[in-house]
C-alpha cells in the first residue's frame, strides 16, 4: 500500500513542479539545433521560441514550459540568423508582383536584401516603397538612394562637373529620398553618369546623408587601372568618409585584373590606418573569381559614352574618334584578361551570343575583338562575366573582420543564386579559409551593424524573428556559368518576421518580407 502512496506523492509533486514553472505561449518552437547566434564563435544547443514577429525565448527548456503551435526539430541542422545581403539588384524583380517572392536570394538563406546599389536606384523612393508594400515581398528590403540616379535627374547624362546650383538641387533630392526611407547613399563612380562627378560633389551629397544618420555605399571609381587606379580609388572613398563624417562601405571589394593583382595587402593596411584614425570603413565581397557587368561598362571608354548610347555611336562613326575609341577599348579588353576571359551571360535580343566569349563572337563576326564589342552593342544590351581575380586576394580580403558577404546579385551571373551557400561550401567546408561562425557572423550581425538595421542579424530575445535552418552537409550552390539560374539547396527552413517562408526545403508561397525603416 505504501508503494502506491509514494507513487501518488511523486505525481502530485511533479504536477506542482510543472505548475510552478514559467509558461510561454509561442507560435513556433525550434529545438535540438546547432545554434549560432550571429555574434559568438561557439554554437550552443538551446531552444528558440517565436511569438508574432519576435524572438521571445532562447535557452534551456528544463525550467520552463513552452506551448507552441508548431515545433521544429532541428536535430543535426544549423540554426542561425537570416543572412543580410548588403549589395543586390533585386529591386528589378521586387517591383514585379510575379517575381517579388525573391526566391533566388531566399533559397540562399537571405532574409534581407539591400537595393539601390552602384549609384542606381529606382526613383522616387516613396513610389517604389509603396509598390513593394502593395505587391508584397519575399524578403525584407533596405533601400539606398543612387547618386547616379540623382545626378541624372538634375544633369542628365552629360560628362561635366556640377555647378554650385546643381549640387544644391541634388542635395535637396537626396534629403527627400532619405526622408522617404533610404538608409543611405550609393555611388557607382566607375559607371556613367557617376564617373563624371568629382570627389567634392560626392562629399556634398554625403554630408546630407551624414546628417540623416545614413551610410555611404560605394562602387569605387576604379577597381583596376582604368582611370585613377585601385588604391587611389580606395583613398577617395576614405576621404569622403573623413570629410562627410559618415561610415564608408566599399561594395564588392576586389583586385580586378592582372594590373592590380596582389594589392590586397596594401589595401588592408590602408583601410586599417583609416580605421585607427576613427573613420568607419567596411566592405562586402562576393565569393567568385569572375565579376559581372555590362559589356559597355567593362570595356568602352567613359568619355565615349557621355550622353548615352546614341552619342556613343555618333562618335564611333567619326573616323578620328573611332580609331581612339577602338584603341582604348582594346586596352580595356587586355586589362580584363583578354577577349577569351569575357563571357556573355545575358543578351536581351541576341540569344546566340549567350555562353560565348568575346573572342568567339569576334571570330563569328569576322572582326577584331574591339570591333565586335560595338557590333554587339548596336544590336543589344549585353552583360559579361569577366574572369579577372586572383585567389590570394580573394582569400586575403575574406579573412578580414570588416569584410562581410554580399552577392551583387544580378541576372546572368551565378552569384545571384549562389553566393552565400558557395561561400559556406567552398571557403568554409572545402578550403578552410573561414570557420563556420566567422561566415555566419559576417553574413548577419556585422552586416546589420554596418547598415544600421536595428533588432535584426542576431538570435536575441526581443529581436525580429528572421531565422534560417540549413543542413551543414547539403547547403551549397547549384548555379554556375553554364546555368546561372539554379536555386541553391540545403536550406530547410526560413522564418521571416516570425512566419515560415521555407519549410522542409519548400517555398511556402508566402510573402513575409517588409520594407525596413531607419531608426
Amino acid at each position: 500500500m505504501w508503494k502506491w502512496k509514494f507513487i501518488l506523492l511523486l505525481i502530485i509533486l511533479g504536477n506542482v513542479s510543472s505548475c510552478s514553472k514559467k509558461r510561454i505561449e509561442a507560435d513556433i518552437l525550434i529545438k535540438n539545433g546547432i545554434v549560432y547566434n550571429g555574434v559568438d564563435t561557439i554554437p550552443t544547443h538551446v531552444s528558440i521560441a517565436i511569438k508574432g514577429d519576435e524572438i521571445v525565448f532562447i535557452g534551456d527548456e528544463k525550467n520552463i514550459v513552452i506551448n507552441a503551435i508548431k515545433t521544429i526539430d532541428a536535430s543535426g541542422l544549423i540554426v542561425s540568423p537570416g543572412f543580410i545581403d548588403p549589395h543586390t539588384h533585386a529591386d528589378r524583380e521586387l517591383k514585379d508582383s510575379i517575381k517579388s517572392h525573391n526566391k533566388p536570394f531566399l533559397f540562399q538563406g537571405i532574409t534581407t536584401v539591400v537595393v539601390g546599389n552602384d549609384g542606381d536606384s529606382f526613383y522616387p523612393t516613396s513610389q517604389y516603397n509603396n509598390i513593394y508594400k502593395k505587391n508584397g515581398v519575399g524578403t525584407n528590403v533596405v533601400l539606398l538612394v543612387g547618386h547616379g540616379t540623382i545626378r541624372e535627374q538634375v544633369m542628365g547624362k552629360s560628362d561635366r562637373k556640377a555647378t554650385t546650383e546643381e549640387i544644391t538641387k541634388m542635395q535637396a533630392l537626396v534629403q527627400k529620398e532619405m526622408d522617404a526611407g533610404a538608409f543611405g547613399l550609393s555611388t557607382g563612380l566607375f559607371y556613367a553618369p557617376g564617373s563624371f562627378s568629382n570627389t567634392e560633389e560626392v562629399i556634398a551629397l554625403a554630408k546630407i546623408v551624414s546628417k540623416c544618420n545614413g551610410i555611404y555605399d560605394t562602387h569605387l571609381r576604379d577597381e583596376s587601372s582604368y582611370t585613377v587606379g585601385l588604391i587611389p580609388a580606395i583613398e577617395e572613398a576614405i576621404e569622403i568618409g573623413r570629410q562627410a563624417k559618415l561610415p564608408i562601405h566599399i561594395s564588392h571589394i576586389k583586385c580586378l585584373g592582372v594590373d592590380v593583382w596582389h594589392q590586397s595587402d596594401s589595401i588592408i593596411k590602408l583601410i586599417g590606418k583609416a580605421q585607427q584614425e576613427g573613420i568607419d570603413v567596411t566592405a562586402n565581397q562576393y565569393p567568385y573569381d569572375a565579376s559581372a557587368t555590362g559589356l559597355k561598362a567593362a570595356v568602352v571608354p567613359r568619355w565615349a559614352e557621355s550622353g548615352g548610347k546614341d552619342s556613343l555611336f555618333i562618335r564611333y562613326k567619326n573616323p578620328t574618334l573611332k580609331k581612339q575609341i577602338l584603341q582604348e577599348t582594346k586596352k580595356n579588353i587586355i586589362r580584363r584578361g583578354g577577349s577569351e576571359k569575357l563571357l556573355i551571360v545575358k543578351a536581351e535580343k541576341s540569344a546566340s551570343f549567350v555562353g560565348k566569349n568575346l573572342l568567339q563572337i569576334s571570330e563569328m563576326l569576322n572582326v577584331s575583338s574591339e570591333e565586335a564589342v560595338f557590333e554587339v552593342l548596336k544590336k543589344d544590351y549585353v552583360r559579361v562575366a569577366s574572369f579577372n581575380m586572383n585567389a590570394n586576394d580573394i582569400h586575403n580580403f575574406m579573412k578580414q573582420d570588416w569584410v562581410v558577404t554580399g552577392s551583387d546579385g544580378n541576372t546572368g551571373h551565378p552569384r545571384k543564386y549562389g553566393s552565400f551557400p558557395r561561400k559556406y561550401n567552398k571557403y568554409v567546408k572545402q578550403n578552410k579559409v573561414l570557420e563556420v561562425a566567422n561566415f555566419i557572423n559576417n553574413s548577419t550581425s556585422k552586416t546589420a551593424e554596418i547598415l544600421k538595421i536595428s533588432n535584426r542579424g542576431k538570435l536575441k530575445i526581443g529581436y525580429y524573428a528572421d531565422i534560417i535552418i540549413f543542413n551543414p552537409k547539403t547547403f551549397r550552390d547549384k548555379a554556375d556559368y553554364t546555368d546561372a539560374f539554379k536555386l541553391s539547396e540545403g536550406l530547410e527552413y526560413s522564418i521571416i518576421n516570425g512566419k515560415l517562408s521555407v519549410e522542409n526545403g519548400r517555398f511556402m508561397k508566402q510573402l513575409n518580407g517588409k520594407v525596413l525603416t531607419k531608426k
